[in-house]
């Protein structure tokens, strides 16, 4: 399960991937094209024991003790005293960097590298060290008495001058950047989603909210103008989805059905209200006695999606000067009632946590099949959280991509502290493809001076 995961979310992002492909092509060229070939000649040199007469002696300890020196000689290939004879009069520190030995194992024979731009000096700089080296041995290896052996030193095989660079290598080049550009996209991948808290799966919603998911509403381009489903002749497969909803809503609880229920969010712009007003239509277009109750006080947006007159409703029945038959409107064809919000009060949360909003709910409840509140986010006001309180149920809206999963537990945790029941939640804003998420733009807001875009649909 672990793994289908990662493979779904690379293709969730395989432009990215395929991005980062893309660059390393040209940026491996440029680095192989500004890189300055580099050549290496290589000598090979024997460890041996010699006698004061100059034959080669064949005891067991003189072997072993040239295989004992094999490595010190290795090190000193690139001293400083070894070195400033080969020099040429260049940089002795540049040369040692270019320069590498080492000892065969189980052998006595010693291998050195140079490296070097040009190849005839790499070639001659390695056999210039086997010509001095032997030397250099000889004058440190002198016998301490007569007839005692002396290691000695000899070049085996001298350096020719190589024909093949052996950097810069394009393919491997290449290969390395196309390999380091797929597992760093891949890396910021899975780190990005390691740090992102935002909900994008049922499972997630599921678990977060510790509740059951009802719907999933998906994201469509032409939905910010038009956000009703009565477009397309209830066609479209937001229409669809909010049929599912309905659907779902009536197996919740069969002894203990809800017939009040509150439509919130966690923050603004989650599309709680749009939601509210679609599950309205839909459950009317079933032939259910519905009626749409704008609880949101402070910022209403019923009145625009429906484009009705909202200047009378819920406050003005709430304060005693309006009767609730004389704000409530019929709405569309399937006859859906809408109670708008009315004037905004100074007071939204008292108003909404009254006894006379507990008395306009029952009244409500008695004269229609269900009643859907559109109320505020939970966590900026309480007034979500007052009318959950009084309501049979709380229906919980998480936008994907965008309601983070500590504000869903907060959320969750308000509405268990009061007792309020949450029946279920939806996922909103869910595209067909990634991209299609970004730029939805309407929803809710609570910033002044916000203008909304939704027009009146037709047939209203």
């Amino acid at each position: 399960m672990e793994l289908l995961y990662y493979v779904r979310l690379a293709r969730r992002n395989w432009l990215l991937i395929l991005l980062a492909l893309v660059i390393a092509v040209p940026t491996a060229l440029a680095v192989t094209a500004n890189t300055p070939p580099k050549y290496t000649a290589t000598i090979s040199m024997m460890v041996y024991s010699e006698d004061r007469e100059g034959s080669l002696s064949t005891a067991y300890q003189a072997g072993m003790l040239s295989q004992q020196r094999v490595q010190s000689y290795a090190r000193l290939l690139t001293s400083r005293r070894m070195l400033d004879r080969i020099a040429e009069g260049g940089d002795v520190r540049r040369l040692q960097e270019n320069i590498t030995a080492e000892s065969i194992p189980a052998t006595v024979l010693i291998r050195a590298t140079v490296a070097d731009t040009d190849p005839v000096r790499a070639a001659r700089l390695a056999n210039a060290l086997g010509t001095g080296f032997p030397k250099l041995i000889s004058e440190i290896e002198r016998p301490i008495s007569p007839g005692r052996s002396v290691v000695r030193v000899t070049m085996v095989d001298p350096a020719d001058v190589p024909t093949e660079p052996v950097s810069p290598r394009p393919l491997v080049n290449l290969a390395l950047a196309l390999v380091a550009a797929l597992f760093l996209s891949v890396g910021s991948i899975i780190l990005r989603d390691r740090l992102d808290t935002t909900v994008k799966t049922h499972e997630v919603l599921r678990l977060t909210s510790k509740s059951s998911i009802l719907g999933t509403i998906g994201y469509e381009r032409n939905a910010r103008r038009q956000p009703l489903i009565v477009r397309d002749r209830g066609r479209s497969s937001r229409a669809e989805a909010f049929r599912s909803l309905r659907t779902n809503l009536q197996f919740i609880g069969v002894d203990r059905q809800p017939r009040s229920l509150v439509v919130t969010s966690c923050l603004p712009g989650e599309g709680k209200s749009s939601i509210a007003t679609n599950l309205s239509i839909t459950l009317a277009q079933a032939g259910w006695r519905v009626i749409l109750v704008d609880g949101d006080l402070r910022r209403p947006r019923i009145p625009h999606y429906l484009g009705i007159e909202g200047a009378a409703g819920l406050t003005d029945v709430l304060i005693g000067k309006t009767a609730l038959r004389d704000v409530v409107q019929t709405w569309g064809e399937p006859g859906l009632s809408v109670l708008p919000s009315g004037q905004i009060p100074p007071n939204p949360s008292e108003l909404l946590a009254s006894q006379a909003m507990r008395t306009l709910l029952g009244q409500l409840m008695e004269s229609h099949d269900m009643v859907i509140i559109d109320a505020p986010p939970l966590l900026p006001v309480t007034d979500a959280a007052a009318l959950a309180a009084i309501c049979d149920g709380a229906l919980l809206i998480a936008r994907y991509g965008r309601t983070r999963r500590e504000h869903l537990v907060r959320a969750v945790e308000l509405l268990s502290s009061i007792n309020a029941r949450l029946v279920g939640a939806v996922l909103n804003f869910v595209p067909v493809r990634r991209s299609n998420y970004h730029g939805y733009g309407y929803g809710y807001g609570y910033e002044p001076g916000t203008n909304t875009e939704v027009k009146t649909p037709v047939g209203v």
